[in-house]
């Protein structure tokens, strides 16, 4: 393995971890690729080989801002339409870690049920917070 692939498999790791912090988070290989999903959908795609590192992220709020990096396109399959964008580094390229945690984080956000993004911000989920019923009292047999 060539130092290059080294530098991306490190950045991959480091991305992966973050990713499998998320409430339910995890890993899945699908077609042979490394994906990060949360309750059976995907919420990033990330791996490594020899060319580098490829990551893909729906962005719904900022995949315009995202696609004026050079090292991003939409993603390819009709995912772009859908605010999905790709990334991809060169095997000695510098990887904007923090950029990418961001898109993560967003990414998550947008796939994830309400009640997990719920966690996320400290508020207890819709479920928690709906009135019990009150249980009916037995009606006396008069």
């Amino acid at each position: 393995m060539t130092r290059g692939a080294d530098k991306a498999r490190k950045n991959e790791a480091i991305l992966r971890a973050f990713a499998l912090q998320y409430p339910e988070a995890y890993e899945d290989f699908p077609w042979g690729e490394r994906v990060i999903k949360v309750r059976n959908k995907i919420f990033v795609f990330a791996g490594c080989n020899e060319e580098g590192l490829g990551f893909c992220a729906k962005l719904p709020q900022s995949s315009r801002v995202a696609l004026i990096h050079p090292f991003t396109k939409p993603a390819g399959y009709g995912l772009g339409k859908s605010g999905w964008v790709e990334a991809r580094f060169g095997p000695d390229d510098d990887v904007p870690l923090e950029l990418l945690k961001e898109w993560i984080d967003e990414s998550y956000r947008a796939i994830a049920p309400k009640k997990l993004v719920a966690i996320l911000e400290g508020k207890p989920s819709a479920e928690a917070t709906k009135p019990k019923a009150k249980a009916k009292e037995p009606r006396s047999k008069t």
